[in-house]
């Protein structure tokens, strides 16, 4: 793991704009804005994560917000994420829809869900949100290397993160370097494949070598890089088990055969087939 990114506990990344982000997270895309996503906030929280990803196109910020009330947890415990949905026009006026539907003064990051219509247009309202004090940091989602490459070069407050899909089977691996040598945050979503990574064979032996689960090793894949993770569910015992990453450590050999797995070729895009095109 990358020592100078990585707090002393080793259960946070520091990013470039110094705030620091938990490396596990609960994704909650694909639940509804209904008591399933209320509990699955709340047990979350009970069960000692500190990091909830939601997005403006999930449907659910009014949920994530109930459940942050009904866990007790302090607010100002809790990393919250949320996504600007790029069909609509004003980064600033949806950060503050965003904001009453959560009940929060502020998210922890507000990031871009997907470069549609360029990467540039929505930035500077992004920029405007972060001063407005809407957004501690800010980012982006889905952004390939070129689309980092053509943000940069006219962005005033560089983005700390990028989200993209990825596991051993999506290693981006120039997507990575890109953002590393900018020192933007790459954060993995889907990073279980949805499930269906869990049924590898290779992943399996390496689990049953440590005493663990599979899910467990692809999440600890990740947060051995320093790169954060949101894997979903809506079960108590699996997002129990999600969160048990930091006291057992992958070999350089494990981490080795994980690696082989990639059907990206090492890609710097962030997806094989951009759905807003």
């Amino acid at each position: 793991m990358s020592t100078d990114v990585v707090t002393a506990d080793g259960r946070a990344r520091v990013l470039a704009d110094g705030n620091e982000i938990p490396l596990a997270g609960l994704g909650v895309w694909q639940v509804a804005n209904d008591r399933e996503c209320v509990d699955a906030v709340r047990w979350a929280l009970e069960l000692g994560y500190r990091h909830i990803d939601t997005a403006q196109a999930y449907g659910n910020e009014a949920s994530v917000g109930q459940g942050l009330r009904e866990s007790g947890v302090p607010r100002e415990q809790v990393f919250i994420t949320t996504k600007f949905f790029p069909g609509r026009k004003d980064p600033v006026a949806e950060a503050r829809r965003s904001l009453q539907r959560l009940g929060v003064d502020y998210v922890d990051l507000y990031i871009i869900h997907w470069p549609q219509g360029g990467p540039t247009w929505a930035w500077p309202g992004m920029e405007q949100a972060r001063e407005r004090g809407y957004a501690r940091s800010i980012g982006v989602s889905n952004f390939g290397a070129s689309d980092l490459r053509q943000l940069l070069a006219t962005a005033t407050v560089p983005p700390v993160i990028n989200q993209v899909q990825f596991s051993p089977y999506e290693y981006r691996k120039a997507l990575l370097e890109t953002c590393q040598e900018h020192e933007i945050a790459l954060e993995a979503y889907s990073p279980l494949g949805t499930g269906r990574h869990l049924a590898s064979d290779t992943v399996a032996r390496i689990a049953r070598r440590h005493g663990r689960t599979p899910a467990q090793v692809l999440l600890r894949w990740c947060v051995q890089r320093a790169i954060p993770v949101i894997p979903k569910s809506t079960h108590r015992e699996r997002i129990a088990e999600n969160a048990q990453l930091f006291d057992f450590r992958l070999s350089d050999e494990d981490l080795a055969e994980l690696d082989a797995l990639d059907r990206t070729g090492g890609t710097d895009r962030a997806l094989e087939r951009p759905w807003w095109r």
